[in-house]
């Protein structure tokens, strides 16, 4: 990761923690997912920096750049819901490490100005971008794959994992102008459709549907948009049922849906960032 500026960043009350900076242009905080930062979220931070963004992606846990593993993976699962800074069960609390995360955003803004940072989480961290919805320092937010609480009960798959404050100073930032979009792979049991499904009723009220057809279903509310990639039997790129990972693991070249939805993103985030 020699292309990236690395640096320590402390706020009060949590430890210093390493972030990785790369590009020029408005600052994108860049979540990564449970695997920790494996080579395809750096790729995906290279290719939001490319793309004339200033990428902020903070080390959460492990080691950076460390190739994906299953066993890895399971060690974060147990280091995760064990930390005082992930809340992977609590339905309506928000982590405590978004208040550290709120304040990377707030450096991220003071460093690259502009109208606001747009933020993007992944997997666990995927809901964690509706609590820093609510710092006004945020300006645009990609929920891809929300897979927190994680999924033991009907209620907890349909909840969101933030605090009844976090969360109506969301719902007043959407309605604003500050708009969610959510992204998933329609047979992902990790992040579930009752999530989604919740966030539309939570944001959105009724959405148009802008594309609904074997690849994906993508609809857009004035607060929310939400695009789900098909995985079910038959897809007509072969995509399996138990894909997850939107933006990394699962990305592809143009042509694909995964890549489709990459490119929404990137002008999703300019359309926000360059409003004045």
């Amino acid at each position: 990761m020699r292309d990236f500026h690395a640096f320590e960043f402390k706020s009060d009350g949590f430890p210093s923690r390493q972030v990785f900076r790369k590009g020029n242009g408005p600052a994108v905080v860049l979540m990564h997912e449970l695997p920790g930062m494996i080579p395809s979220c750096v790729d995906l931070a290279r290719r939001i920096a490319a793309a004339g963004f200033t990428v902020y992606m903070p080390l959460l846990f492990g080691e950076p750049d460390t190739p994906f593993s299953v066993l890895g993976t399971l060690g974060f699962v147990g280091q995760v819901c064990l930390s005082q800074e992930f809340y992977c069960f609590a339905k309506r609390q928000s982590s405590p490490i978004t208040q550290w995360l709120r304040a990377l955003c707030r450096k991220a803004h003071d460093d690259c100005g502009g109208s606001g940072v747009g933020v993007i989480g992944m997997c666990l961290t995927g809901g964690f971008v509706l609590s820093l919805m609510a710092d006004p320092s945020v300006i645009a937010s990609v929920a891809s794959q929300p897979s927190l609480p994680i999924s033991l009960t009907p209620d907890h798959k349909r909840a969101l994992g933030i605090s009844e404050t976090d969360l109506k100073q969301a719902q007043a930032r959407a309605s604003a102008g500050v708009p969610l979009l959510a992204l998933r792979f329609s047979e992902d049991t990790t992040s579930p459709a009752e999530r989604m499904e919740s966030l539309r009723e939570t944001f959105g009220g009724t959405p148009e549907v802008v594309q609904e057809d074997e690849q994906l279903c993508w609809k857009r509310g004035k607060a929310i948009e939400t695009i789900e990639i098909k995985s079910g039997p038959g897809n007509p790129f072969n995509i399996s049922k138990t894909s997850h990972a939107v933006l990394t693991l699962a990305y592809r070249e143009a042509g694909h849906p995964a890549h489709t939805v990459f490119e929404r993103v990137i002008e999703f985030m300019r359309s926000q960032t360059q409003k004045t």
